[in-house]
């Protein structure tokens, strides 16, 4: 469905600091900024970028581009103004959409994205930049309908982030994973178009984005946070009657953490379906909320590639904890050498079947997530019990998972080895009670340099004014040497094992 077959008068947005859109008036205001889009030039296939907060206009633009055929790819509002203009270019995108707040990011991008051909600026005037208001009032009528979909980035192993893209769809469907989920919205967890939807999550996450536009596929309302306050989010589930919520477990602790007085002054009774993702949730953690919330939270697994998917309901959770269900398709446990284990035994994962995709521009990448018989693996170690269910235990590629957030550690590498101080480097996930790991950095400091609190702070310094704040190590240790074997693969796994000492599984 789309949002043309809803009730005009009903709500699509509530947003928490005041201000609802109806299905009417964000189908029209869509249709304006497709209109604006066509005009300007843009054709079936082409980029459009947003980095935009979580605002109601962000879902003006994506359902534009979805109308138009046009590939949208939102970015992470807390990138640095380099990985900003990095993902502009490496998406090809002819136009652009900033918040008006984000000057710096906007001279930017006019001065080194030359690719651009539309600069329009949400919520203010911008120097350089046209209003974003003004040019939905200017605009002519729609173009005719044409599958669109998203195309996000998930960053890579190594160096910069890559998107993943799919086909265009030609079945007036849309999105693939917005299909997929709203059926799972509507045949799992109930969803009807009576149901309110709130997920705090930023819009610029697969999650928020996509979740959000399955559920106006549903027809139900969707609440706009504009960032995840833990209180807040009890007054919009009490204020707003909500039904359906997404959380991710560092939120499911920032609940828990709340006084007894503030938990209990909010009703939460009007909850039918809770679920949570992006990061495993401490068995402890899952079992409180179920004693709050009541027995409704559902988990998922999967990742922005599509081909790896699981989902567990509560009472299965309980039966199996600590599980994160039964794959959607085959999965296999393959040791190092790629041999299959049996059931109990831990290894990597690779699953069969799933969509076509494509590491955008990256062919290497690729193919690197397949093997030789066409199963594909997002990296993460785990085993399947004798009854089917998955447990994951680690991650092969030490991605880090820190408050829902997939942090690849080779990014602050790549800057740390290159500050002259230093010799080498190693960046990891280390157990955090909140957000289930934070960034730590284990360097090798140069001939003469002495380690210490103020190399530590340089450091961190160093890497924050060249990459988001969130990827970058909150703690600095010292090594005298690196592990590295004779041709230089560096022993990460070694030193990152002390700092995980007596835990029995490496993912939180």
């Amino acid at each position: 469905m789309n949002l043309a077959d809803h009730a005009a008068e009903s709500p699509a947005l509530i947003v928490t600091d005041g201000g609802t859109v109806t299905y009417g008036e964000l189908l029209e205001r869509s249709r304006r900024v497709a209109a604006l889009l066509h005009e300007a030039g843009l054709r079936r296939g082409d980029g459009v970028a947003l980095v935009l907060p979580n605002r109601p206009e962000f879902f003006e633009v994506t359902w534009a581009c979805q109308l138009s055929g046009l590939y949208y790819s939102a970015v992470n509002t807390h990138f640095t103004p380099d990985e900003v203009a990095y993902v502009v270019d490496d998406s090809d995108a002819k136009a652009v959409f900033i918040d008006a707040s984000m000057v710096e990011l906007g001279d930017r991008i006019t001065a080194e994205n030359g690719g651009v051909d539309v600069h329009l600026s949400v919520g203010g005037d911008l120097p350089g930049w046209r209003s974003y208001d003004d040019a939905l009032a200017e605009a002519g009528a729609a173009p005719p309908v044409s599958d669109g979909s998203e195309m996000l980035y998930s960053s890579g192993t190594t160096g910069r982030p890559k998107a993943v893209r799919r086909p265009l769809p030609e079945d007036g469907q849309g999105s693939w994973a917005q299909k997929v989920l709203e059926y799972s919205l509507r045949e799992r967890y109930g969803m009807t178009q009576a149901s309110v939807y709130l997920s705090p999550a930023p819009l610029y996450h697969a999650a928020g984005v996509n979740y959000t536009m399955a559920v106006h596929r549903v027809g139900a309302a969707s609440i706009i946070m504009r960032k995840f306050d833990a209180e807040t989010v009890l007054r919009m589930i009490d204020e707003h009657r909500v039904t359906h919520a997404q959380f991710v477990p560092t939120m499911f602790v920032r609940l828990l953490k709340l006084p007894a007085a503030v938990r209990n002054r909010y009703d939460v009774s009007s909850l039918r379906c809770v679920i949570h993702a992006a990061a495993p949730c401490p068995v402890d953690v899952k079992y409180r909320m179920m004693q709050w919330f009541g027995p409704i939270i559902h988990e998922y697994y999967g990742g922005t590639e599509g081909f790896a998917g699981t989902t567990i309901g509560p009472e299965e959770w309980l039966a199996h904890p600590g599980s994160v269900g039964k794959p959607f398709s085959p999965v296999h446990v393959l040791d190092e050498d790629g041999a299959e284990l049996p059931a109990g035994q831990a290894g990597e994962l690779y699953f069969e079947g799933g969509p076509a995709f494509e590491y955008f521009k990256d062919p290497a990448k690729t193919a690197s997530v397949a093997n030789d018989r066409g199963w594909r693996s997002l990296g993460d170690m785990g085993y399947v019990g004798d009854d089917g269910y998955l447990y994951l235990t680690d991650r092969s590629t030490f991605t880090i998972v820190s408050g829902g957030v997939n942090i690849y550690p080779q990014e602050a590498e790549n800057v740390l080895v290159m500050h002259p101080k230093l010799v080498d480097a190693a960046v990891f996930g280390v157990p955090n009670e909140e957000f289930g790991e934070e960034v730590k950095a284990v360097v090798q400091p140069a001939d003469g340099v002495q380690p210490g609190p103020e190399l530590e702070a340089e450091l961190i310094d160093y890497c924050r004014a060249r990459l988001a704040t969130y990827k970058c190590p909150r703690t600095v240790d010292f090594d005298a040497e690196l592990p590295r074997d004779p041709n230089g693969k560096l022993y990460k796994r070694r030193i990152r094992d002390r700092y995980w000492q007596d835990r029995p599984s490496r993912i939180l």
